[in-house]
């Protein structure tokens, strides 16, 4: 196997960390827009596998060149999903398989924004299935910790717990404390807005795929592990849109614990118009106001050594055991960032999702 990783941010880097202590690849060509970002993480590891180059993420020609010249069986994308298009049709022109933590972007229904669907995540990729399937070639999409961790949950759930599924409800919370920062991500901000100020999708047996307003339905979840209470919200995620294509459920749900304070700023930051991605033109430069938001925060990556807590991934499905008795069960998947960050040297949120690829 010879891996092209397009990223060498938060996540790419903690996927290098893992990788290299495993043994089933042969070649890893670790690919960013920045090249002194993409050596520091190829050499790092003192591992002759790992080599570095620059790309342009944003083009399809230049993933296949890089895929072609290195000789890659396999793509890993590990950048923000507004890149997903392009590394995920390279790889198909290149001949490689694919994966990806984060599937192509959602657009809002243009009338009924919090009513209906318009262009769910992950539509544009789907439409190449067949395409792919024809080739015989394979693509994982959504295969990071959150998609896709949850999603083999939820198999696991149909196949050995449950005889019938009334709810998949995945259910994301962490205690984690960034001392020294009243607000600092601990995820990229990009996406996290993509997230949260969408509208967030549930899955329904009657009704199908249907939409309702940014962080509605609050309730209060009990994370396990000493985390605790934490009132999770519905958010717009992947696994609403992956489970019920593969397992019989009455509803799919995602809920996210941000807190007052997380919410309040993404609000703020919606009503300035700064969650925008159209560039707008400031003094001659046309900038996005994303953008502009992400650089004015400290990078994720780098917060680790200030992080205290734990962050928790899992999915609580309730329904009928096998046993024929109801039955509710919280799988899930808990890391302390102590342990990373002293493991692996990452912070818990990005090692825990470049774990699971």
């Amino acid at each position: 196997m010879r891996i092209l990783l397009v990223g060498a941010g938060g996540v790419g880097s903690a996927f290098c960390s893992i990788a290299a202590r495993r043994d089933f690849f042969e070649a890893c060509v670790v690919a960013d827009y920045d090249a002194h970002r993409a050596r520091h993480c190829a050499k790092s590891h003192g591992d002759a596998r790992f080599a570095s180059a620059v790309i342009d993420a944003s083009s399809a020609d230049s993933i296949a060149a890089l895929c072609r010249e290195h000789r890659i069986t396999h793509v890993m994308n590990a950048v923000d999903p507004r890149f997903v298009m392009p590394i995920f049709d390279g790889a198909y022109e290149a001949g490689a398989g694919y994966l990806d933590m984060a599937m192509s972007l959602s657009r809002p229904h243009p009338k009924r924004p919090y009513q209906e669907c318009g262009i769910k995540l992950g539509d544009e990729q789907f439409a190449a299935a067949q395409q792919w399937e024809g080739a015989g070639r394979l693509a994982l999409v959504g295969i990071g910790v959150e998609p896709g961790m949850s999603d083999v949950f939820a198999r696991y759930a149909a196949d050995h717990l449950f005889s019938e599924i009334d709810e998949l409800g995945t259910r994301d919370g962490a205690n984690l404390v960034v001392d020294g920062y009243e607000f600092a991500p601990s995820f990229s901000i990009w996406t996290t807005i993509e997230e949260c100020l969408n509208p967030p999708v549930i899955w329904e047996r009657d009704r199908g795929w249907f939409t309702t307003a940014p962080f509605s339905e609050p309730e209060v979840f009990d994370f396990p592990e000493g985390i605790g209470p934490v009132e999770c919200v519905n958010v717009e995620h992947e696994e609403v849109l992956l489970m019920p294509r593969w397992v019989d459920a009455r509803r799919a749900t995602f809920k996210y614990g941000l807190g007052d304070d997380f919410i309040g700023v993404l609000k703020t930051l919606h009503l300035l118009g700064l969650d925008s991605t159209e560039p707008v033109r400031v003094h001659g430069v046309e900038v996005s106001p994303r953008d502009v938001v992400a650089a004015c925060l400290p990078d994720p990556a780098t917060l680790g050594d200030k992080m205290r807590g734990k962050t928790c991934a899992g999915l609580w499905v309730t329904g009928t055991g096998k046993d024929g008795n109801p039955r509710s069960t919280y799988l899930y998947h808990v890391v302390d960032n102590a342990w990373t960050m002293s493991e692996y040297g990452h912070q818990c949120v990005v090692w825990q999702t470049a774990v699971n690829p």
